[in-house]
């Protein structure tokens, strides 16, 4: 349970096998081992001890994995910054866990001004970027360079191995705690679901700083494979990256493979080297997993579910997304809990809900995070008697299949009836006219709250408000249908490509509480 342990294993069996690529850049395992150990060096001469935080800001890139192993190989713990925050919100997250160096690549150095001057401890910035080093920087390659490779300090098992930062989408910041054994435990629990592709190369567009990219990092390590990595998700690049490289294994989010299946430019391009497309992070709408494995015949389709406080909590395999899986539903479903983590739907009272009632995902097991740094209060409000409640709405089938339906937070009570947005948000994505859609809930004298719909057409697409509401009643009940649909350009996405509700609800609830609960 050394997260580090998978390198020394590469550099014993597969040192001259291809370790990274980006861009056309290729990197050696013995090569990278190496910079690894060269950087760890780097990091503790610049004054990293061991425990202490070391931040990343910045796009993916094969530096960014080095910074991963090295921060851990010289004894340091990850804080990997989200890239879609502002000034304020990335030195909250640096002061909250008294980070004391900053890795910053080029897309960000305008913000390092900004960072230097409103932190509470001023980080060490370390250049990790093409372009020439700023001013009262260190240079990325020159500390490799200049530094004689350090052993491994063989940090593992209860050891912190890395805080990462949610808020994302519900805007209240914890960082969650994750030891060594609880990564690779993740990482062996999803490994026994779905072994690992024989050399393959596995794509990275999905943003590093969140956990189930990480994660899925940590699974390629340990298999000794190939790490294909993009500095952010653009359809055109993931495309000719397939082809280019011949990618065997893509990761991606509901909103990057919506993206894929909405390009023009999809068929031209190769992409018979496509064995295993792995999704998660946010449930996906079934006309677009429709799409796309109409569009990618032959291809296994692998769907995870997890959450920064455990990685990965539940597996849906490729036999659920054939003909009797989709004929049956379950390819709708999260799959079920992986070996060595227990899964419950709890009811309101903490009891187990009867199969096939809505309750709420709680969970424990040994990726299961030992809380929120600094904040006792939060981590004892989530993680009681040994279980962690994780907030999401689901149920369960009799055969343990996890169906989610809507974090509890963002269930819409109206008129005293629960509606789930996941529903509502299926049926909607079933016009031949939306692209995308999301549903909440906005405020009503009447009836407390009312079903909100907000829609993205599809290029040169034509719907109107009334299309939407008379599909909707085709295929749900008229309690459950929008009362009004408002249409978008875009949605707003997280960092790692979540439609951000939140930001959907601001506007309609500023100033007011709701009057149902």
């Amino acid at each position: 349970m050394h997260l580090t342990n998978s390198l020394h294993r590469c550099l014993q069996q597969t040192p001259h096998k291809i370790a990274t690529i980006f861009r056309g850049r290729q990197r050696r395992y013995d090569e990278f081992c190496d910079r690894v150990a060269r950087l760890a060096g780097a990091l503790k001469a610049a004054g990293m001890k061991e425990n202490d935080r070391v931040g990343v800001l910045a796009l993916n890139s094969d530096r960014y994995l080095e910074i991963v192993m090295a921060v851990w190989w010289g004894g340091g713990v990850l804080n990997p910054v989200n890239i879609r925050w502002s000034v304020p919100e990335i030195v909250y997250s640096l002061d909250d866990c008294d980070t004391s160096m900053l890795f910053i690549d080029d897309h960000f150095l305008h913000m390092a001004a900004g960072i230097a001057k409103t932190a509470q401890r001023t980080p060490v910035f370390i250049h990790a970027s093409e372009g020439e080093t700023p001013d009262g920087m260190l240079a990325y390659e020159q500390l490799i360079a200049d530094t004689a490779p350090v052993d491994d300090v063989w940090r593992g098992y209860e050891d912190l191995a890395i805080i990462m930062y949610t808020g994302g989408t519900t805007g209240f910041r914890k960082g969650v705690m994750q030891s060594h054994r609880n990564i690779w435990s993740g990482c062996i629990q999803r490994m026994a679901e779905t072994p690992p592709i024989k050399d393959g190369r596995s794509l990275h567009a999905a943003p590093l700083f969140h956990a189930a990219a990480l994660s899925r990092a940590m699974n390629q390590f340990i298999a000794g494979e190939t790490h294909v990595i993009m500095p952010a998700f653009n359809a055109v690049e993931v495309l000719t990256t397939i082809a280019r490289e011949r990618v065997d294994e893509v990761g991606l989010v509901p909103t990057m493979i919506q993206a894929l299946v909405d390009h023009p430019e999809f068929a031209k391009h190769d992409l018979s080297s496509v064995k295993r497309l792995a999704y998660g992070a946010s449930p996906i709408i079934a006309s677009v997993l429709e799409c796309i494995m109409s569009l990618l015949p032959g291809v296994e389709f692998y769907q995870s579910y997890g959450l920064t406080e455990t990685m990965v909590v539940t597996a849906n395999p490729p036999e659920n997304h054939g003909p009797s899986g989709r004929e049956s539903g379950l390819s709708l479903s999260v799959g079920r809990s992986l070996c060595a983590t227990m899964l419950r739907i709890g009811d309101e009272s903490g009891r187990d809900a009867p199969r096939g009632t809505v309750g709420e995902i709680v969970l424990r097991g040994p990726s299961v995070t030992r809380g929120y740094w600094n904040k006792p209060a939060e981590t004892e409000q989530a993680l009681r008697n040994g279980w962690l409640h994780t907030g999401d709405g689901a149920y369960m089938d009799d055969a343990g299949h996890v169906f989610i339906v809507d974090r509890i937070k963002d269930m819409i009570v109206s008129g005293g009836e629960n509606v789930y947005s996941a529903e509502v948000e299926n049926v909607i994505a079933r016009h031949p006219a939306v692209s995308t859609c999301a549903v909440i809930g906005v405020p009503s004298a009447e009836w407390g709250e009312t079903v909100h719909a907000v829609v993205v057409r599809k290029p040169n697409a034509v719907v109107s408000e009334e299309e939407i509401r008379e599909h909707c009643r085709a295929f749900i009940a008229r309690y459950k249908c929008p009362k009004s649909v408002e249409f978008r350009d875009q949605m707003p996405l997280s960092g790692a490509g979540k439609i951000l509700k939140r930001e959907l609800r601001a506007p309609y609830w500023e100033g007011k509480v709701k009057s149902v609960t």
